[in-house]
């Protein structure tokens, strides 16, 4: 398959390898063939032998009776302790079996890692040794084995056109026949010019190459590894598959499986594939031997017409695709761009929410497919989630009750842990930043040239691009835009998007609102454009959970403003997710008698402002008061009569800026302009409108659990509020010397380990980071998530937790110091402790504990913990690291502990009117609070202790001048007119 070099200045400039490394394959030996053999005969002792000699000499391991209390009873005799040993033998026996299936699955699926059989460890070693020899004169018969993935594939099924369904994006609307008939000659005009590209585009000098490394103890090189460190980008790992597949290696095999590689294999890269020594060149190193030069030399010629994969095939399909085009009755599908050259090389990679789906992961580890498979949703959740969890802490600081001082936010449990972590996992905020911008950019780019918004019926997210699919015609998008396959598209690559800065403009498309993925594309429909009722029927529990997700979405997202969502027939819990936007209705006569009165608002204020829809008056001087959309989404089938009555609604709605989303059980709604339907497998329907979606849906136990977050992260829920006792506590006295220490508050420090050498080295201290923020323990998946936020491989992951567990080491007793509890959730050792846990357990002991019955206790607590803030959390953390930390509430919960802990010692101090001293703890406490308005209120009360009007009056000046335009808060400022009448006049006087 012709590939081309970039013609971007970079390739010029980027690191080539002058002297590449010869591709050494090792044949097979005689003394190989004779440890496979004698691996064979001690495979078929250990696993037929044992069990037939103990069947044979013990008998069967297990009683033919259950009798507990029977057993208890009888003496203790020589044969019993012969059973016991006789089962002890025969439960060895079947945990080295575990060990030689897992070890054999391992091997023959190409998995880097193994799983882990408990307690195993010498058992699994040798099981590993015995394999790994049997099967090492088998590589060679590979080659004559057909992929099990090929299997039962017919020729018709070869034949299929997905190249060109590839380079397509879903569409909402039928077109014309003319504009198919166009679509398909633009795609015959590219293929003929793929066709025409000449032969000497590709050179074997410019073509690089790769020899897959050996396993290095228990990492074994992978395509996703290649690709991350030659390409940038793991995911592209696809990429260097398709070049190399089905291609006859120097050994005789051939790769049929991504995950199936070989050491000694040589594997053809991309035109951009950069990095070290790895990348072979042969064309540059005319001092590789003539036999090795020989072998790259005849692997390169094998890539021009390697199983129907070139671009003939390419070719071919596109053709066929374009033949087919002329087909009027199928919806005339949006096309994406070309792929982009290799120096854009980063646009080709998917999308956030198209690579961390459970589909390519090997297990969801019990999460919710629902949330994983939902990235704007979970974004959404999770971001409102964190706002409501630091209200509730700022609530509690600033309400002057001391018990509830520092406490910390409830531990979800059960079901709302859960689908905490698969909100963790799932979300892409990255993605909703970037359609944020992309539709205010485009609003502001639009009234800069005078041009009103463009009525929008759906939006398309597709491999990083994103596409508006439009009403109707509307000229010309304003640049960086680009018109798609006809002028009812416009287009936005992900490059250009991420260029796109925050803009002061109105939200242009608020009622966008995620329904499903089709082809690898996700849709969100425009609910308040649709000109008229959107009805769905299915079945009631079905039509709960397409409620339920598009609730929960419109009421959290990113890309809105203000808005009003009305529920009906279903959601009452559901308005806790944003109280603000969402309001629930008993039932339709409500409803009717509210959209009537609305209705007539909103017509009346269209006719007054002059403007023809909300569109045009969006981002004119009133569009922060008049054009929120107002969405409903009514869960009850109506009658008939009130089904006329919202259709005569409706009619008029899209231009008023109201959507209406109506629930069915017939299918057959009065008055509905688009029909959908939600089947019991999850597909989403509409055949006029030629969808067929993976449907987004909320189920009723996440959409349960997600609201228990919220009601428990509620300030106001519970008589008490939530507890003030840390989730873990250290020892701090002096036998409580913890093994590994870190600091996290101020600059990143770990005392007690070596730090790790290689690149890799980074990767370890922010997952060491990530568990020690979260001692109640992690999910395998959100600890990938964090650190891969592009997504990663199950063997990746594993990899690395395997280095963290060897990094970490084990305790005195031998148990390692990273474990896993019984729900299969991450957990450090209490040896393992943090600055961070000591801050909070000083406190706690300082406020709840022997500091409350000593004085002299207390102070010299809070003085040890005040020392301890030596900065922001993580300071020093590099760019583009640590991402995660947004999601999480510890950088609110850092500032008010030290603020506490500085009011505290300051109080202590005041008591004995040592007025200086508490300045000084509360000096130290601003350096990490500096927007605290208790730590400067107690400032000014201590300062006015001293009895200084003019430090008095410097401070209160300096309190104006940070305060800046906002002006001092009410109660400093009350506060000053109690303890300095006159500082107004002070402070103006002072400049």
């Amino acid at each position: 398959m012709p590939r081309r070099r970039s013609p971007s200045p970079s390739s010029s400039t980027a690191p080539r390898n002058r002297t590449p490394q010869p591709v050494r394959v090792r044949q097979r030996t005689f003394g190989d063939f004779v440890k496979a053999f004698l691996a064979f005969v001690a495979l078929a002792v250990l696993l037929v032998g044992v069990p037939a000699a103990l069947a044979m000499t013990a008998g069967w391991p297990f009683p033919e009776t259950f009798e507990p209390m029977e057993w208890l009873r009888q003496d203790i005799s020589v044969s019993t302790f012969l059973g016991i040993l006789t089962f002890v033998v025969w439960l060895a026996w079947a945990q080295f079996t575990a060990c030689v299936l897992v070890e054999m699955k391992a091997a023959l699926s190409g998995v880097g890692v193994p799983g882990r059989v408990p307690g195993a460890g010498p058992s699994q070693l040798l099981a590993r040794q015995l394999v790994a020899a049997l099967l090492l004169v088998g590589a060679t018969a590979a080659s004559f084995t057909p992929s099990l993935a090929q299997l039962g594939q017919t020729y018709d099924d070869n034949q299929r056109p997905t190249v060109a369904a590839a380079q397509q994006t879903p569409g909402l609307f039928a077109q014309q026949q003319e504009q198919a008939a166009g679509a398909a000659a633009a795609v015959a005009e590219q293929a003929s010019h793929t066709e025409a590209t000449p032969a000497a585009a590709k050179k074997q000098g410019d073509t690089k190459f790769y020899r897959i490394q050996p396993p290095e103890g228990r990492h074994h090189d992978s395509l996703w590894e290649i690709a991350e460190r030659h390409l940038g980008d793991g995911r592209r790992y696809k990429e260097i598959f398709e070049l190399n597949k089905d291609r006859v290696q120097p050994d005789g095999s051939r790769l049929s499986e991504a995950s199936l590689i070989r050491p000694g294999w040589i594997m053809e890269m991309p035109g951009d594939a950069r990095g070290g020594d790895l990348v072979e060149m042969p064309d540059d190193a005319p001092e590789v031997s003539p036999e090795v030069r020989q072998q790259i030399s005849d692997y390169a010629r094998t890539g021009d017409g390697a199983s129907g994969g070139g671009d003939q095939a390419q070719g071919g399909d596109q053709a066929q695709d374009s033949g087919s085009g002329g087909g009027a009755a199928h919806v005339d599908l949006p096309r994406q761009r070309p792929a982009p050259e290799t120096g854009h090389a980063d646009l080709r990679r998917p999308a956030p929410d198209q690579v961390a789906t459970p589909a390519q992961d090997s297990s969801s580890f019990g999460l919710p497919e629902a949330l994983l498979t939902a990235p704007l949703l979970a974004a959404g959740l999770l971001g409102a989630l964190g706002h409501r969890r630091r209200q509730a802490l700022w609530q509690s600081a600033f309400a002057g009750i001391g018990g509830r001082r520092g406490m910390e936010p409830p531990t979800p449990t059960g079901d709302a842990l859960d689908v905490q972590d698969a909100l963790l996992v799932g979300a892409d905020p990255e993605g909703v930043r970037l359609l944020d911008r992309s539709l205010r950019g485009l609003a502001a780019s639009l009234a800069a040239e005078s041009r009103p918004l463009p009525t929008v019926y759906a939006a398309w997210m597709s491999n990083g691009d994103l596409h508006l699919q439009l009403a109707q015609p509307s000229g010309k998008p304003p640049s960086p835009w680009q018109l798609g396959q006809d002028q009812t598209f416009w287009m936005l690559a992900r490059a250009d998007a991420e260029a796109y800065e925050d803009v002061d403009t109105a939200a242009p498309y608020p009622g966008l609102v995620s329904l499903g993925t089709m082809d690898d594309s996700r849709l969100l429909l425009n609910l308040e454009s649709v000109p008229g009722i959107v009805s769905l029927s299915g079945r009631e529990e079905d039509r709960a959970a397409v409620f339920a997700s598009v609730a929960a979405e419109l009421a959290t997202n990113g890309w809105s403003d203000r808005m009003t969502i009305t529920l009906v027939g279903f959601g009452e819990d559901l308005t806790a997710l944003a109280p603000s936007r969402l309001r629930h209705l008993d039932g339709i006569e409500a409803l009717i008698e509210t959209m009537e009165a609305e209705t007539r608002q909103r017509r009346g204020a269209l006719g007054a402002a002059g403007h023809d829809s909300v569109l045009t008056g969006r981002t004119g001087p009133a569009r922060h008061t008049r054009w929120a959309p107002h969405l409903v989404l009514l869960a009850a089938e109506p009658s008939p009569e009130d089904a006329m009555t919202l259709a005569e609604l409706a009619a008029d709605a899209s231009r008023l800026g109201i959507g209406y989303l109506v629930g069915t059980g017939s299918g057959d709604l009065p008055g509905a302009a688009w029909e959908m339907e939600i089947t019991a497998e999850g597909r989403l329907l509409a055949p006029l409108l030629g969808l067929e979606l993976d449907a987004q849906l909320l189920p009723a136990a996440q959409q349960r659990a997600v609201v228990e977050l919220f009601t428990d992260a509620d300030p106001e829920h519970g008589p008490d509020g939530p507890g003030t006792t840390p989730p873990f506590l250290v020892d701090i006295s002096e036998q409580g010397r913890p093994a590994v220490y870190a600091r996290l508050v101020g600059t990143y420090e770990i005392i007690g380990l070596e730090t790790p050498d290689g690149e890799r080295s980074a990767l370890l201290h922010e997952a060491l980071a990530l568990l020690l923020l979260h001692r109640e323990g992690v999910h395998p998946r959100v600890l990938s998530s964090a650190l891969w936020p592009r997504g990663v491989t199950d063997d990746v992951r594993e990899a690395l937790l395997d280095r963290l567990r060897d990094w970490l080491g084990t305790d005195p007793d031998g148990t390692p110091r990273l474990r896993t509890d019984d729900a299969g959730r991450l957990t450090l050792a209490k040896s393992v402790v943090s600055d961070l846990d000591v801050l909070r357990s000083l406190y706690h002991e300082a406020t709840q504990g022997k500091g409350v019955d000593s004085r002299a206790v207390r102070g010299r607590l809070l003085t040890d913990a005040l020392v301890l803030v030596r900065g922001p959390l993580l300071a020093d953390r590099p760019e583009g690291r640590y991402r995660w930390l947004t999601h999480e509430i510890v950088d609110a919960q850092l500032p008010l502990l030290v603020a506490d802990t500085g009011l505290a010692l300051a109080e202590f101090h005041m008591e004995k009117n040592r007025a200086e001293k508490a300045i000084e703890a509360l000096n130290a406490a601003l350096r990490t609070a500096p927007a605290d308005e208790r730590l400067w209120n107690e400032l000014l009360r201590a300062t006015h202790a001293l009895d200084d009007p003019e430090r008095l009056t410097a401070l209160a000046s300096d309190l104006v001048t940070r305060s800046g335009a906002r002006g001092l808060p009410p109660r400093t400022e009350a506060l000053l007119d109690e303890l300095l009448p006159t500082w107004r006049d002070a402070v103006a006087a002072a400049g």
